[in-house]
This record gives structure tokens, sequence and C-alpha cells, in this order.
């Protein structure tokens, strides 16, 4: 799932552009399932499937599969299309250091966003 965000960022020029000077480790969880995003200089570096014992990261998004599954539907429903909207949903909560996340909150939304559609995303 979130394995083929390298490459689907990272052939994005204008997404890695978007994100250019970014250097940092966000995780996301997808229920239970928990994702390590390596980003360099705003290409996907790796990623890394947990679990994990003590992750390092600057900022987390956890949030239910369901919810998930939704925002990545093609044609997202309602309140479901943005990161924001899962948030409004109770379906997604930001935690760390959330300066990171807000300053470069249009990459992240690109990044998550990247997986859209593509089928069997979890």
């Amino acid at each position: 799932m979130l394995d083929r965000l390298p490459q689907l960022v990272n052939a994005d020029a204008v997404l890695r552009y978007r994100g250019r000077g970014l250097n940092t480790t966000f995780l996301v969880a997808v229920g239970a399932q928990e994702w390590l995003l390596h980003i360099d200089d705003g290409k996907v570096a790796r990623v890394e499937k947990g679990p994990f014992r003590m992750p390092t990261y600057s900022f987390a998004l956890r949030g239910g599969e369901e919810g998930w599954m939704r925002f990545w539907q093609a044609v997202p429903p309602p309140y479901y299309q943005d990161l924001f909207g899962l948030m409004r949903q109770g379906e997604l909560r930001a935690e760390g250091d959330l300066r990171q996340f807000w300053a470069r909150v249009m990459y992240v939304k690109g990044v998550l966003g990247a997986l859209r559609g593509q089928a069997g995303a979890a």
C-alpha cells in the first residue's frame, strides 16, 4: 500500500517541487498498521512498514482503516476528499511537531493523495 509512494511521488515533478527542502520522517497509521515515510528534499526516500518499538518521527497522522479507504477512493465521498475532512469526521488525528506538518501541509496532502484511485490502496 504505502510502499508504492516512492514511485508515485518521485515521478511527480510538481509534488517534488512543493516538498523541496523538506527533510523529515513522519508516521502514517492506517488502523493498527503503521508506516514511516522518510522524506529527503521532497522525495520519498524510503517507506518502512511497522510494527515499531520506538519510532522516531516529526509528526504522525493516525486514522482508522475505513476513513483512509474512503480518502483513497478515486472519487471520495463528501468530507473524505481532504485530510481536514477526515479530521472533521473524527477519522484522523495529527500529533507530534505540527509546525512541520502545517508548514508543508500541501505537500503532505499531495503525498497521501497520490494513492487515490490506486487499486487495493490498503
